[in-house]
């Protein structure tokens, strides 16, 4: 295995996880700020009211992105797959 092949790998499994993660997290994130404006605006400071609907909002885009990320997750496997014989050499 060469230190090219090496990094590589860690370059694109990175890739993968910043890819597989960042709509859940915008998600959340979306979420999150519009809670907090509700808080700010109406002087509710109740910390535990942000955690609900940010649970809903990350399951509702697991729902709708979960055929891409494993069909994303799929050919990453195969890509790593394909490695395999690279690494024997």
């Amino acid at each position: 295995m060469t230190p090219d092949l090496v990094v590589q790998l860690a370059r694109r499994s990175f890739e993968a996880v910043l890819l597989l993660s960042a709509p859940l997290l915008l998600f959340s994130l979306v979420v999150g700020l519009l809670i907090s404006i509700f808080q700010a605006v109406t002087s509710i400071n109740e910390a535990t009211l942000a955690f609900a609907p940010k649970i809903v909002a990350v399951m509702i885009a697991m729902i709708i992105f979960f055929p891409w990320m494993m069909t994303y997750m799929s050919d990453f496997t195969r890509e790593i797959y394909s490695f395999i014989a690279l690494m024997r050499r």
